[in-house]
């Protein structure tokens, strides 16, 4: 295809022709219909590699959804799913995954990542514009760029309309047919103390009461549609009884704590703004006026309410007396690191559960068990990082798990574990150090309450299984569920390096309009990690810079480069008396392969294009 000349004063771009879209699992939200790029010809079209375990990638998606609006007759936004666990390449996974976080474009389902290798990804979540002539225009890994691309947008609008190379129309979305049931992706839910259950409806945005049988609906809570008003709530995840009588309720998409009052059926915000939390915003102060980031569990322990802040990887507390919150532990690094709370990494923290002097940690991402004691030390039961992962009884120290989401305490002191990608409650028991099996054919339990049990010979427990859209009422067998032991890693193939020194180019160029944020010193931060920590001779640690020289070290064949950036950049225009500021961050995992004649540099995208990958 020829190009024709750019429009007048408009920026030359590095370009590269746009690689078609693959995906074994077929297309979604499209009436049937496969789609190539030359289909979509005429259309700006917005990549959106994400998969649906990802906190970031469901950040992504709500950042999308106003500029998917507003652009409806000039953008095509396809999701691009590339799984990262076992589970999240099943068809069926994705099909629900789609409808429970309302995604409303078409999504290609990519199992074997054929795509992402095609686009060269290795992040999620990673976005990609490509011109209306089929070009690779820019690329944006991680969250906050969606000011970016709009800014791109309307100027690929302006090129093109020029051009004649724009083409207006309805876009190719085609919605699923609804489906009727009491509950629908219900995420977690909560004993009252009159018997009923508690229930977060999450895709319904709601709460819904259930009756003693777990299945009779007395009474649904919230309107039904997004918002942070006295009667809505945005995808609701964790409830925790308060001493005072209310339900403190994890409100995840709008980034707040709720309460809700059973017996006057009062919703009220007690902490976050409704926006998401940033780097560089407060980490402690008045609770409402400290932004949160995806609060996905809660619990009452040690005379706080304890939040698994998930969007950041970390636990913060409420003060309910002081009207406070605080980060409590975490550093915001993903990754599985023990010690003391200030210091520990987390992975996506979904999942808590008090038991005394142990808060319960279901750490999702590093498909790990953790636990925090009173002296604020963060440990690790089951579970090994980022990339291993599976269904494995036994000892703890080689046991297995899939991206659990829920931890509910035993009358006897053990754990039960809502292993959310095995389909399976599991049960780790901390005085003998061994993990067994309780159940199988859940389907992705997320959470778990206790019926009775407390001096009861014959316990129970309620299974949140989200995706059956139900609570499933178990007796907690005697003896364990004998289960084959399955093992995996992420499919993403390692790069090869070569040995010695690497060169670690972090690419960011500031949007159009925008420039680096230099008002109160360097506006860019890198930190550099790597697993096993031997595999790095020099160059781990934190530095303003974005590029560095590693030097790999000897001995060590194999590992993963932990790599996190944040840019922020300004309105560039003299005559803006406050410019508006954007942060974007991205956290990498790279699993590295030291091989002779392997690259000597490894440049990941933050914003923009590689100019020494890109070519005409």
């Amino acid at each position: 295809m020829n190009d024709a000349a750019p429009a007048p004063h408009t920026p030359r771009r590095a370009r590269v022709r746009a690689p078609e879209l693959i995906g074994k699992g077929g297309w979604l939200n499209t009436g049937g219909k496969e789609y190539t790029l030359a289909d979509l010809r005429g259309r700006i079209v917005i990549l959106d590699f994400w998969t649906f375990c990802c906190v970031n990638c469901l950040h992504v998606l709500d950042e999308l959804r106003e500029l998917e609006e507003r652009h409806r007759d000039t953008v095509v936004i396809i999701g691009v799913h590339s799984p990262k666990f076992v589970h999240e390449a099943e068809h069926q996974a994705v099909v629900d995954a789609v409808e429970r976080y309302e995604v409303e474009h078409p999504v290609l389902d990519d199992p074997e990542l054929a795509t992402w290798k095609q686009y060269a990804v290795r992040a999620w979540p990673t976005l990609v514009v490509i011109d209306p002539e089929g070009y690779v225009v820019a690329q944006h890994a991680g969250e906050g760029h969606a000011h970016a691309i709009e800014t791109l947008v309307a100027e690929l609008e302006a090129e093109h309309e020029a051009k004649g190379t724009l083409r207006r129309g309805d876009g190719p979305y085609v919605p699923p047919e609804p489906v009727a049931t009491d509950l629908r992706f219900p995420g977690k839910a909560l004993r009252l103390p009159g018997g009923t259950f508690l229930v977060s409806d999450t895709t319904r945005h709601q709460l819904v009461e259930l009756a003693a049988d777990g299945e009779t609906v007395l009474r649904r809570i919230g309107s039904g549609e997004r918002g942070l008003g006295p009667d809505s709530f945005s995808e609701p995840q964790g409830l925790a009884l308060l001493p005072d009588g209310k339900v403190a309720v994890a409100d995840t998409v709008n980034h707040a704590i709720r309460t809700f009052d059973p017996e006057t059926g009062e919703i009220a915000t007690v902490a976050g703004t409704g926006k998401q939390w940033w780097q560089g915003s407060a980490t402690s102060g008045p609770a409402l006026e400290v932004d949160l980031s995806s609060p996905w569990d809660v619990a009452w322990w040690q005379d706080r309410l304890w939040i698994a802040m998930a969007g950041v990887h970390q636990l913060w507390t409420y003060d309910p007396a002081g009207g406070t919150v605080e980060a409590a532990a975490g550093t915001t690094n993903e990754g599985l690191v023990d010690g003391p709370a200030a210091e520990a990494w987390f992975a996506q923290p979904s999942g808590l559960a008090a038991a005394g002097d142990r808060l319960w940690i279901a750490d999702s991402e590093t498909s790990a068990v953790r636990w925090l004691d009173t002296d604020l030390v963060v440990h690790t039961a089951v579970g090994t990082g980022l990339f291993d992962f599976g269904h494995r009884d036994g000892a703890a120290s080689q046991a297995l798990l899939q991206h659990p989401l829920g931890v509910t305490a035993l009358p006897d002191g053990s754990v039960a574990v809502s292993d959310t990608y095995n389909h399976a409650l599991r049960r780790y028991d901390p005085a003998t150090g061994e993990v067994s099996t309780l159940a199988t054919d859940l389907r992705e339990p997320s959470d778990a309450v206790l019926v009775g049990g407390e001096g009861s010979g014959d316990p129970e427990i309620a299974v949140v299984e989200s995706a059956r859209h139900r609570l499933t009422r178990l007796r907690l067998p005697e003896e364990a569920v004998r289960v084959e032991s399955v093992a995996h890693r992420t499919q993403r193939a390692a790069t090869e390096v070569g040995p010695g020194k690497l060169r670690l180019d972090v690419i960011f160029q500031a949007p159009a309009g925008q420039k680096l944020d230099l008002r109160y010193g360097p506006s860019t931060r890198l930190l550099v990690s790597s697993t096993p920590p031997e595999l790095l001779a020099s160059g781990d640690g934190a530095d303003t810079d974005l590029a560095r020289d590693l030097v790999l070290a000897d001995g060590v064949t194999e590992g993963v480069l932990h790599v996190s950036a944040v840019a922020a950049s300004c309105d560039d225009d003299p005559a803006i008396e406050y410019p508006a500021c954007h942060v974007h961050q991205q956290d990498w995992g790279v699993p590295v392969r030291v091989v002779e004649g392997g690259t000597e540099r490894l440049a990941l995208v933050l914003a923009g294009m590689d100019e020494g990958a890109a070519q005409e």
